[in-house]
């Protein structure tokens, strides 16, 4: 029997983030306990996030960009410059050697590498019943757990897309990319009868970078889908000629107004994509778990017991228009998201998408949008009903 204050199921960005904090805080001795090495574990991931202060995670920063560009779907681009604003990319191994760093160095701070099979009450807390790589079991008894493990079911939810992708870390024969700017959405590509899609460059170097495929849809494609798509993008939009692919990535992101449950037991909670951590609209995830983990992280020290929601009531409420907008066709993706970066000041803008910004301003980005068909969306929401699906999405938020 392993005892501790917090024990954290699943070692991904959001099991991180919250060790993270914690031991920062010294709020509390931390369990993580992530799955060993294996078929079960998941391959290198890389998150990227808005960053405007100081956030301890410069060490585990691989690059970083300061001028942002969208591309309409008419080619004509967006340029800002968003400062204080910087967009960031963490990839999972430098992520997850800083916080094991850190729990190694901190009292009562410890990684388990096993299986969690089950999360039960127990008096006082908590208890995880884990299964190590040699076949043994192990229980964990902490006063709190937290969860970030996929749910086994989506909750019912009045609308329901995918952003799924495919990604290539590229190496060029010559210098084909600007490493000062990031591309974040491209619609130069062609979309689909559904949804929308777009390309999605993140240079490293003059001759290196991210370049991804990435659809907002109802389900993912084969993986010679994706290849195709990005063969067309790097070839026919980028023309980058020839080139390397040295790594790839590909994930699915849930976009939908579910109503994710933060709260499995009196002491279990729930984290990151399965605590409603990805922003519905845009499926932008990481920036919300880096702030829930320091509100965690605050009311454990302070003696708290409310773990605060990763969204608020009224960013959701738009997300859910937004989504159901979208999903009808009543507005044109690539249109209405180039627009947003035409018509609104990049900080301004970058708070809405991170969930940040004042009513204020949620009501001036409200105005800059397609208002009559909104409106339309605003008045039938209420009256859809919300429906259950089988299965969850596999993969963890890219952002």
């Amino acid at each position: 029997m392993s005892r501790c204050d917090v024990a954290v199921v699943g070692g991904g960005a959001a099991g991180l983030s919250l060790a993270h904090r914690l031991a920062e805080t010294r709020a509390a001795t931390v369990t993580v306990i992530e799955p060993p090495d294996g078929p079960a574990r998941p391959a290198e991931r890389t998150w990227c996030y808005w960053h405007a202060e100081p956030d301890g995670l410069d060490g585990a920063v691989s690059a970083s960009w300061s001028v942002l560009r969208v591309h309409g779907a008419d080619g004509r681009p967006v340029t800002v410059e968003p400062a204080p604003f910087t967009y960031r990319m963490v990839r999972s191994a430098d992520f997850e050697r800083l916080v094991h760093g850190q729990l190694a160095r901190a009292d009562g701070g410890q990684v388990l590498r096993a299986t969690a099979d089950a999360v039960r009450a127990v008096p006082g807390g908590a208890e995880v019943r884990c299964t190590l790589p040699d076949g043994s079991t192990v229980n964990v008894r902490a006063r709190r757990v937290f969860d970030s493990r996929p749910l086994p079911a989506p909750p019912p939810a009045r609308t329901r897309l995918l952003q799924h992708f495919r990604g290539w870390f590229v190496r060029t024969t010559g210098a084909r990319f600007d490493p000062g700017v990031a591309d974040l959405m491209d619609f130069r590509v062609p979309q689909p009868a559904h949804g929308l899609a777009f390309g999605y460059v993140l240079p490293l170097a003059p001759d290196r970078a991210l370049v991804e495929y990435t659809e907002f849809s109802r389900r993912p494609l084969t993986t010679e889908a994706y290849e195709s798509a990005l063969g067309h993008y790097c070839r026919d939009v980028l023309r980058l000629g020839a080139l390397t692919v040295e790594r790839t990535e590909q994930g699915v992101i849930p976009m939908t107004d579910a109503r994710f449950p933060h709260r499995a037991g009196p002491s279990v909670f729930r984290i990151g994509t399965a605590g409603g951590a990805t922003r519905p609209a845009t499926g932008y995830t990481f920036a919300a778990v880096q702030r829930q983990a320091r509100a965690v992280a605050a009311a454990l020290r302070d003696g708290r017991e409310a773990v605060p929601a990763p969204h608020g009531r009224r960013a959701l409420a738009m997300d859910a228009i937004v989504l159901r907008a979208l999903d009808t066709g009543r507005i044109d993706g690539p249109d209405f998201f180039t627009g947003l970066f035409r018509r609104v000041p990049a900080e301004r803008l970058l708070r809405f998408l991170d969930g940040t910004a004042t009513l204020r301003e949620e009501w001036g980005i409200g105005l800059r949008t397609p208002v009559r068909p909104m409106l339309a969306t605003a008045v039938e929401l209420p009256f859809l009903p919300r429906r259950t699906r089988s299965t969850a999405p596999d993969g963890e938020s890219h952002r």
